[in-house]
């Protein structure tokens, strides 16, 4: 392989000051704070590279992070906010149903049961998972953006058949076939964001992934809010036949979104991921082709790839074994453990029981002693918009902060709140009239229990298994971690009405249990990935990668010249 020049547009070395650098992308196991003198590059446009004395640890930022640098970036904010579309057409389903199934020409239309209306909620849910399975194979063999695209024509045909059904089958069918688009758009939305992210950015862009989902609650519940008192069917027609609205426009703007650098690598195109990685980074192609952050990158890639295809055993003949093997290297024991991050970070993100209130919040308030129809609807969409608020520090701070941090709090205090609220509702249910005060303290619980939930399980469940996962594993593992979201989504749809009739306080309990238990996985099993680029991954899994995987992995980098491009720049003076 040719090594890249060592020359570049705009560079120029620092002095070894940390007050110089921005929070960076660190590789190696070295400590830079231990480290004597450092070979500091910075460019005009704000990126900084940083190559320890060892000529093989460095660190590097295209910007700052937070909003400053999702700032200096519009163009891959603008790719990360369109592509979280897909988000927005879930979360808005989710907030639309709580008002239609309330609606009094739905009701008196069709009457259902308990157990029929969680049946009616759950099936989307399960019309996900298997959208999100199938979505995973669609993303490697395709591509994000052709799959992105395909997504949103079935989830329109779906929400296009329950706007016009005339019975409550065919408002069913409708839901199950919108849900598997949606299940395709939740697993293809965040996955495309995570390759297209610069690594300083990366879990405040993934995190708009929730902020539109949170966005699709408020403007979906809200809608129904506001039809709820039109005459006919039209109440609930009109904010069902809504939401064919982003899923066209997303469906038809994929064609402008830039592919994904990673996968275009992955297929052997390496001028076209250059290109891409590129536009991306606000990079001019002739500017690219030198710049040390954009091909440090580029060889990263081009690393990860090589060292993936040495280790995967695979039969290009027979499509169907390949495809089987793909899936089982997700419980192989090197990998395992990330496959429950993933899959164990959804479980938790559903049995906190957010969704559980974004449902049935109406019924919910009423079972706090709340009276009225508009009283239960203002303080259900409540909710929706405490959430929305609180998704901000988070896609602001994630990075800093860390994942970690923000896991044990949010577990916590969402263990607390719903703790609080199954006493509550044990002491004073059927006598709420008379303790006021309590039913509005269970209220107060069950908003400190969604800021927190915002801030915590619900960003992070969505950044977590776009990061842990290697590139060719990538498309698959996220698909099972957001098929594993969609399976509890749907228990948690079909359990809750059933189990609210039963006993709202056990109810509260089980929720109580399950983000205790979120604390103590998130405490003692999760571990920290931010500001690790996602081909240096596999450190933070130093018990499941392998002795001889690392051996091997820095072996490629030798091979592919990732240490004599990182050296060459570490023994510049200056960059002209």
């Amino acid at each position: 392989m040719t090594h890249p020049s060592h020359e570049s547009d705009g560079y120029s070395t620092l002095p070894s000051s940390s007050e110089h650098d921005p929070p960076l992308e660190s590789h190696g196991e070295e400590d830079a704070s231990t480290t004597p003198l450092l070979s500091s590059h910075s460019d005009l446009r704000g990126g900084t590279l940083t190559v320890h004395p060892d000529g093989e640890t460095y660190s590097y930022a295209y910007g700052p992070p937070g909003l400053a640098g999702l700032m200096h970036n519009s163009y891959g904010l603008g790719c990360a906010v369109f592509a979280s579309l897909g988000g927005l057409t879930f979360g808005y389903d989710q907030g639309v149903i709580a008002n239609v199934l309330v609606m009094k020409d739905f009701v008196e239309r069709w009457p259902v049961s308990a157990w029929e209306t969680g049946l009616m909620t759950a099936v989307l849910e399960l019309g996900c998972l298997f959208g999100a399975l199938l979505a995973g194979v669609l993303a490697d063999r395709i591509s994000r953006r052709g799959s992105i695209a395909i997504a949103c024509v079935v989830f329109c045909t779906g929400s296009a058949l329950q706007c016009w059904a005339e019975s409550l089958t065919q408002i069913t069918v409708g839901r199950a076939i919108g849900g598997f688009g949606v299940g395709a758009l939740s697993m293809l939305s965040p996955l495309y964001m995570a390759e297209i992210s610069p690594p300083e950015l990366r879990g405040s862009l993934m995190a708009l992934e929730q902020f539109s989902i949170v966005l699709g609650c408020v403007i979906g519940f809200w809608t129904g809010f506001f039809t709820r008192s039109i005459p006919g069917s039209r109440s609930w027609r009109i904010p069902l036949g809504l939401q064919l609205i982003p899923g066209i426009f997303l469906g038809c703007g994929t064609y402008f979104l830039p592919p994904s650098p990673r996968l275009l690598i992955m297929q052997g195109k390496r001028e076209a991921a250059l290109a891409s990685l590129a536009r991306l980074r606000l990079r001019p192609l002739d500017v690219a082709r030198q710049d040390p952050l954009v091909l440090t990158e580029l060889l990263e890639m081009e690393v990860e790839v090589t060292l993936l295809r040495k280790v995967t055993e695979s039969d290009g003949k027979n499509v169907w074994r390949n495809e089987a093997l793909a899936w089982a290297r997700l419980f192989d024991p090197r990998y395992i453990d990330r496959t429950w991050v993933g899959v164990l970070i959804m479980f938790f993100q559903q049995w906190s029981g957010i969704n559980a209130l974004i449902y049935y919040g109406p019924s919910l308030m009423r079972s706090l002693g709340l009276n009225g129809d508009s009283v239960n609807l203002l303080v259900a969409g409540g909710i929706n918009i405490v959430q929305f608020l609180a998704v901000f520090p988070a896609i602001l701070y994630i990075d800093e902060w860390g994942r970690k941090p923000l896991l044990r709090v949010g577990s916590a205090t969402m263990a607390a709140a719903h703790l609080l609220i199954a006493l509550l509702v044990f002491q004073f249910e059927g006598r709420w009239q008379d303790h006021v005060t309590a039913a509005w303290l269970a209220v107060g619980c069950v908003y400190i229990f969604t800021a927190s939930y915002g801030m915590s399980f619900g960003p992070v469940g969505w950044v977590l298994p776009s990061e842990v996962f290697p590139l060719t594993m990538r498309g698959k593992g996220v698909s099972l971690s957001t098929a594993s979201n969609w399976l509890n989504n749907f228990l948690i749809g079909l359990v809750t009405p059933a189990l609210m009739e039963a006993s709202p306080s056990i109810t509260f309990g089980v929720f109580a249990c399950a983000c205790f238990a979120a604390y103590l996985w998130s405490t003692y099993v999760v571990p920290e990935t931010a500001n690790v680029s996602l081909e240096m991954i596999d450190e933070v899994f130093n018990s499941s990668a392998g002795r001889e995987d690392m051996l091997l992995k820095k072996q490629v980098e030798r091979d592919l010249g990732l240490y004599d491009w990182i050296s060459g720049i570490s023994e510049l003076r200056s960059i002209p």
